[in-house]
């Protein structure tokens, strides 16, 4: 008898499943995600403009690079990304996987020439090696619902300069005599769902021949009458559009359900949810008179109710019908801070560190009861592990990290059985070419030099020796140049970075005396940890944001002794007089923390979460 499980996975990724005949064992299922591409085609052309950006002395090659100096300042980078994602498919083709998820910000924001430069890759590696790409938008897809015009002022231009890079003139002036002249293309707008599906249709969002079956939230049909025409005729971009209420515009929702393998079902939801302004009449299709979406689900549950239902429709049906359901969308449905929210709000502000996009404990119950019961996330750029439990059952976020940034890598489920998912984490350090473009960041250094920027890079960076190392920098320089300018209080920011070990150690006793006691204690266990004296504040807030991004992918980074220094620390300044050092110490611990993250098991039924140890 067959034995088959509901499976579902919600976020930027997906979860596959398969069938398994008790008599007749079956070879593993595997599924790569990659989340948060971010694809920038640094050898993409111009349609319409004969300008191919800088030529590389080292390549020969002419690139549409941005400088180092926006991307060290941005939480992802533009450039070297593209060579990861390379590399990243090449991982999976010598690992033999077959499908392969992008659950959105697959492009850098939906320009043309991006969106073209994916569907050549993901066209390739589907031709050479078989692959099945299964694609949902992000926040940097469409942008907007709509086309808008748009530009960037960061390209690299000659001698090191920035070079501005518009849809249309008049939308960015020159501000020095010397800066060079914008150009201007059409293939820099950012694009609305229209121009991305029309580029990349293939990749799961209309019904193709081969699938077993294909349905959209507004489809008619169901699974025993279904037919490939009437499915193509329901699916056209015009079928597909909801209103929030009805005097809001209609804004397309691009979700659809697809079974490319004989009883597997892949739910891909649109989350992206663009709020109408207040201006915004019922029939306008103006991309300015929207938000952005990168909120995700907390506004699902405002205004895209519609997916709701659907979901809980399509879970119920899979069951019925002994469908494995693999469901993804781009956004996390649970915490990713290890249960720090509260102290992060208390100590950062409600408005800092991302807390905005921290779905609502309702988001999570709300797919609970839809019957999700393993979701895979991107948009944060981190890799971390969450679980909720409810009476009515219990929901796994498995947040996926970025190639983009540190740490770079993706996620590989490995369907042994049916109620058992094995899931780890692959970490891309070694890519080639990623230091190729380093030639032309040699001359934008040596410009902002010149002119004596006050905001230069460290050239350190361009000593990295790996794709890892390169990406540790990356988020270095972003919390020197960035985080620690616009979310930290200035009165611990400056107390931490003038502090050693040893300094905030005291400040967790009211008395010399009960310090002295404490220390003499710690140093007669021998305890394997460095001075307290060798690191600063400073050094912890930087491996802060290394467990924060990598989880406990990061202790591999940090020095083993000045980490279990930084426990000691925290655990007294938990009873120190100064509220601000509680909630930091507190905030440290809970990241430290936390389900697994690099490779476990997940059990569908009892949504435990094992360990899996080498």
């Amino acid at each position: 008898m067959m034995l088959r499980k509901v499976i579902i996975l919600l976020v930027g990724i997906t979860f596959l499943g398969c069938t398994q005949d008790p008599e007749h064992a079956v070879q593993p299922l595997q599924i790569a995600f990659m989340s948060d591409v971010h694809l920038s085609d640094i050898y993409g052309e111009f349609t319409d403009n004969e300008f191919k950006g800088v030529l590389n002395p080292q390549t020969g090659k002419y690139t549409l690079a941005r400088t180092m100096q926006s991307q060290l300042q941005s939480t992802r980078l533009f450039n070297e990304n593209y060579f990861a994602f390379l590399a990243a498919l090449d991982d999976v083709v010598k690992k033999g996987v077959k499908l392969v998820v992008l659950p959105g910000d697959f492009s850098d924001d939906g320009q043309a020439f991006n969106i073209r430069g994916l569907k050549q890759i993901l066209d390739n590696y589907t031709e050479k090696y078989g692959i099945r790409f299964i694609l949902t938008t992000g926040n940097h897809d469409p942008v907007r619902p709509f086309r808008m015009a748009a530009g960037k002022t960061d390209f690299l231009g000659e001698n090191g300069q920035s070079q501005a890079i518009f849809s249309e003139k008049g939308l960015f002036s020159p501000k020095n005599d010397d800066d060079l002249p914008v150009i201007i293309t059409q293939d820099i707008a950012k694009l609305g769902y229209v121009g991305i599906l029309d580029e990349l249709q293939d990749f799961g969002f209309f019904p193709k021949p081969q699938d077993r079956y294909w349905e959209s939230p507004f489809s008619s049909y169901d699974y025993g009458n279904y037919d490939f025409n009437e499915a193509e005729k329901q699916a056209v971009f015009e079928n597909r559009m909801y209103r929030s209420n009805k005097d809001t515009p209609m804004i397309p929702d691009v979700s659809y359900l697809v079974e490319p393998l004989d009883e597997v079902w892949f739910l891909a939801i649109d989350a992206n949810v663009y709020v109408p302004k207040p201006e915004a009449d019922a029939d306008t299709g103006d991309p300015k008179l929207f938000s952005s979406a990168s909120i995700g689900y907390n506004n699902i549950l405002l205004h895209k109710a519609h997916l709701l239902d659907w979901i809980k429709s399509v879970t119920t049906r899979a069951e019925e019908l002994g469908k494995t359901l693999i469901v993804f969308s781009h956004y996390p449905t649970l915490d990713f801070y290890d249960g720090a929210v509260p102290e992060i709000k208390a100590l950062f502000g409600a408005k800092k560190m991302q807390l905005h996009r921290v779905p609502k404990d309702s988001v999570s119950q709300m797919l609970i009861e839809a019957g999700v019961k393993v979701h895979f996330g991107g948009h944060m750029h981190m890799n971390d592990t969450g679980q909720r439990h409810l009476e009515s059952g219990s929901l796994v976020n498995v947040q996926i990290p970025s190639m983009a940034a540190y740490v770079p890598g993706y996620k590989l489920l490995t369907l042994k059985d049916n109620d058992v998912f094995e899931i780890e984490t692959v970490v891309i350090d070694n890519v080639p070419d990623f230091d190729s473009l380093f030639p032309l960041y040699e001359k934008e250094y040596d410009y902002l030099k010149q002119v004596k920027d006050s905001a230069i890079w460290d050239k350190g960076i361009l000593d990295a020796k790996t794709y890892k190392e390169f990406t540790t920098w990356h988020l270095n320089e972003l919390v020197r140049l960035r985080f620690l300018e616009e979310d930290w209080p200035e009165n611990l920011k400056f107390l931490l970075i003038r502090s050693s070990g040893e300094d905030l150690l005291k400040l967790g006793f009211d008395q010399e005396e009960e310090y002295n006691a404490f220390y003499k204690r710690l140093q007669e266990k021998n305890t394997e940890m460095a001075p307290l004296d060798s690191w600063t504040g400073l050094h912890m807030i930087h491996d802060f944001y290394k467990i924060r991004n990598a989880d406990e992918l990061a202790f591999s980074d940090i020095d083993e002794k000045r980490l279990e220094g930084y426990k000691v620390v925290c655990q007294q300044l938990r009873k120190s007089d100064y509220k601000n050092l509680r909630l930091w110490a507190s905030i440290f611990m809970k990241v430290c923390s936390g389900e697994p993250s690099d490779h476990f098991k997940i059990d569908l039924k009892t949504g435990k979460i094992e360990r899996v140890v080498p």
